[in-house]
């Protein structure tokens, strides 16, 4: 059984996004995202667990995305993670190993190495799967995050009775 996770934090662009930057013909710039991994936060939102979200980026792209999917808690164009990680972690009052954090490459690798739990989607670098808990089988923009999330709370034992949660209360809705 993993550790008690309080807080979960991700990168963005590879976890959520396949990498890529898009543009239209007039240079608009868009990205693909997976809508399979609001399913994860809304996941972790029924056992009250918060997602943060930790960026390099500071697209509005990804702040409307972020938005939509109710996350309120992102930092944008972040280029310490591990100084603002730390700021997280005083406010929310938890300890390293009571957080979890999912990221693809070099940048991550401080928090990878820090947290209770950790994990990389498919597609990361050799020298990022070697430092991680656990490898996803999904790479980022194809639901790794979901993947991420049912997989925490399956080794935790919570999934049956999260997925259980999630059914009352859309069967409800219908």
């Amino acid at each position: 059984m993993k550790k008690n996770i309080k807080l979960i934090m991700s990168g963005f662009n590879g976890v959520w996004t396949d990498n890529h930057i898009y543009y239209d013909k007039k240079g608009n710039e868009t990205k693909f995202y997976n809508s399979n991994d609001c399913i994860g936060v809304l996941f972790l939102n029924l056992n009250n667990i918060p997602v943060i979200i930790l960026t390099e980026d500071h697209s509005e792209i990804i702040k409307s995305r972020l938005e939509k999917m109710k996350i309120t808690d992102y930092y944008v164009g972040v280029n310490n993670k591990m100084k603002v990680a730390e700021e997280i972690l005083d406010k929310y009052n938890v300890d390293w190993d009571e957080t979890a954090y999912i990221g693809d490459d070099i940048n991550d690798l401080p928090l990878l190495k820090k947290v209770g739990y950790s994990a990389a989607p498919a597609h990361a670098p050799y020298y990022v799967k070697k430092e991680v808990d656990t490898i996803l089988t999904k790479k980022g923009g194809e639901g790794a995050f979901r993947e991420f999330v049912e997989k925490y709370l399956d080794e935790k034992g919570i999934l049956k009775n999260t997925l259980d949660k999630y059914l009352t209360i859309y069967e409800a809705v219908d």
